[in-house]
């Protein structure tokens, strides 16, 4: 039976989570349509600036995306501390930026603040309270992704009706196995579907993204204020950069690997799952793999198949055990996969 949706993305369990959104039936959103030879390949930055541009806005912050033919996939984390420490004020100039809000927003937001009284003050902070929630939803985040590339494709076909064949799948990230795995599965997405043959030529994900910044000798062109989905109603925002890397684990908003190692690791696993060198085991096993424990072998089959291996949930057997205890569940899927691909060498 479906588990509701609230029990899949808490807190409690962890603040990062695998999201994954496919189209309806043969709709494009982007590549090549092979039926018609329509090409839909400038979506492709709809969605990396949307994705972004919605990072810039709520308190969940992006450390992987790749937007493939008809789907796209991201690994976030939700920082539920980041978002109570903003003021009542900046609660309502982000969420302002998505929607335009009743007029008392637009007075509190404008010079006629001193003008309001204690009552309509009250009424703002109330508002505040249920926008500030929003901010750290990550149904929210992914309403406002999928709404707008639906609406925008539509007209741009001149269709109506759905777009997303259902609601976005998601996998709540246990631990840091689990992140390592979702992460490359995402970034080697391009790799394994032989759109690309490398990472560094797979475009339109993250690690593609991180290489070129590493290649570029001013980073800051990343963080430019832009509005890449084009049109009277995108965002006007910077573009949020991608989560860095912290592999002192000095403070819990950053991805806990080192950059370097993360590269060698998704340049080895590419190799492994190329599917002209498909099975083909480097040697070479990356450094981080060792300091983790993790088998290499199991690695790469933990990579390639993390959604179809998993459930709602991706981590240690310990891990996912504590969670099923936690949401009051005998069983959830993956357990097997756990104690199999996510144990220690």
């Amino acid at each position: 039976m479906a588990m509701p949706r609230y029990t899949q993305l808490s807190l409690e369990d962890t603040p990062w989570y695998h999201c994954v959104s496919r189209c309806v039936r043969r709709a494009y959103l982007c590549g090549v349509d092979s039926a018609t030879e329509q090409s839909y390949e400038h979506r492709r930055d709809w969605v990396a600036q949307r994705i972004k541009q919605l990072a810039a806005i709520f308190t969940i912050d992006v450390a992987a995306y790749a937007v493939m033919s008809n789907h796209y996939h991201i690994v976030v984390r939700v920082d539920d501390e980041r978002n109570y420490s903003l003021s009542t004020e900046e609660v309502m100039n982000r969420w302002s930026l998505l929607y335009k809000g009743p007029v008392l927003v637009s007075r509190y937001l404008s010079d006629q603040r001193s003008e309001m009284n204690e009552s309509e003050l009250f009424m703002v902070e109330e508002l505040a309270a249920v926008y500030r929630e929003r901010l750290s939803d990550l149904s929210w985040f992914m309403k406002n992704m999928n709404e707008y590339i639906a609406r925008k494709a539509n007209k741009e076909d001149q269709v109506r009706g759905h777009f997303w064949e259902s609601r976005f799948k998601c996998q709540a990230l246990l631990d840091e196995k689990a992140l390592l795995a979702a992460m490359a599965y995402v970034d080697l997405n391009p790799v394994r579907a032989k759109i690309a043959e490398l990472p560094e030529e797979s475009e339109f994900t993250s690690i593609y993204e991180r290489l070129n910044q590493l290649n570029q000798d001013d980073l800051a062109e990343t963080e430019t204020a832009c509005s890449g989905a084009g049109g009277k109603d995108a965002l006007e925002v910077p573009a949020a950069a991608l989560m860095e890397f912290d592999p002192l684990a000095q403070t819990s908003t950053a991805i806990p690997f080192a950059l370097h190692d993360y590269i060698e690791l998704v340049d080895w696993v590419g190799r492994a799952v190329h599917p002209d060198k498909s099975g083909a085991i480097d040697e070479n096993v990356p450094p981080i793999l060792r300091r983790m424990g993790i088998d290499p072998a199991l690695f790469v089959q933990c990579a390639c198949g993390i959604m179809d291996l998993f459930g709602v949930t991706v981590g240690s057997s310990d891990k996912m055990a504590a969670c099923s205890a936690r949401r009051q569940v005998k069983f959830l899927h993956g357990m097997k996969a756990a104690r199999q691909l996510l144990s220690v060498a």
